[in-house]
């Protein structure tokens, strides 16, 4: 299992990245950089640790720059400061084939629009992550048939995606994630496009899977209540920059600030 450690990170948007980030440094506001400027700061000098085997939830209001987080521990975003280490690997510094490697086999993603080849059948996208590495088809499609099982979706593995709701599609990208057996998941908005009862229906799930493998799964969402059912730990943005971070319990017992304190009023943790 592998544990993520966020060092420093900033990501500054526009041109003039260097002056905008020695403005960071120096502890202006998001507003007062842009002003100066012309670039926004999409993060702002995170450091976070988050543990191997648990259900780490990043949230934030729209703007708050989860989403843009969460896309640095893949280097789908680069960032303009800052470091990130899986265990002792800077991910930063691999080379293009090793950041290939690195996406195949120890990084996955569920993407919030389902991110689903249109073409291909339900046990065809479920297998993408294993054929891409080489896997026997016959081997990726035992391994495809069992996620389908444990997703709920048995009988439809031969489905094309415009045949399928959007809670069935989001558990073919669920599927999609788990085969590949990679030791992080990452999970952007994953669930918020789904109707309420269906989207209670996947927490549930998820963390059920969670028990039964203790995978490393990083998980984004603006939603408290998803936030506080679902993290082992929560960490909160806003204007990105780092709250607060603690387990559900920790937040909603002692909120660092106003902000955090109007977020969880009146909310109670559903687990230990």
């Amino acid at each position: 299992m592998s544990g993520i450690q966020i060092r420093g990170v900033s990501k500054i948007f526009g041109a003039g990245a260097d002056k905008a980030i020695a403005l960071v440094e120096q502890g202006l506001s998001k507003a007062e950089i842009l002003e100066k400027t012309g670039c926004g700061v999409g993060l702002r000098n995170i450091t976070l640790d988050i543990p191997a085997g648990e259900i780490f939830v990043i949230m934030g209001l729209s703007g708050s720059g989860k989403s843009t987080l969460v896309r640095h521990l893949n280097r789908l975003i680069e960032p303009s400061a800052g470091e990130i280490f899986f265990d002792n690997t800077n991910v930063l510094t691999l080379g293009r084939k090793e950041l290939r490697a690195f996406r195949t086999n120890r990084i996955s993603m569920v993407f919030q629009s389902f991110a689903l080849a249109p073409h291909k059948t339900v046990l065809q996208n479920v297998i993408y992550g294993q054929i891409s590495r080489g896997t026997a088809r016959k081997q990726a499609e035992a391994i495809g048939m069992e996620w389908i099982a444990k997703v709920g979706l048995s009988g439809y593995e031969h489905r094309y995606p415009d045949q399928l709701s959007g809670g069935m599609k989001q558990r073919v990208g669920l599927a999609r994630a788990l085969a590949a057996d990679t030791d992080v998941i990452l999970m952007d908005e994953a669930f918020s496009a789904l109707d309420p009862l269906i989207r209670s229906d996947m927490q549930d799930q998820l963390l059920q899977l969670q028990r039964d493998l203790a995978k490393t799964i990083v998980f984004i969402t603006h939603d408290l209540d998803e936030a506080l059912r679902i993290g082992s730990r929560i960490a909160i943005l806003k204007d990105g920059e780092l709250v607060q971070v603690g387990t559900p319990n920790d937040i909603l017992a002692n909120p660092a600030n106003d902000y955090v304190a109007r977020f969880v009023q009146g909310r109670t943790a559903v687990h230990a």
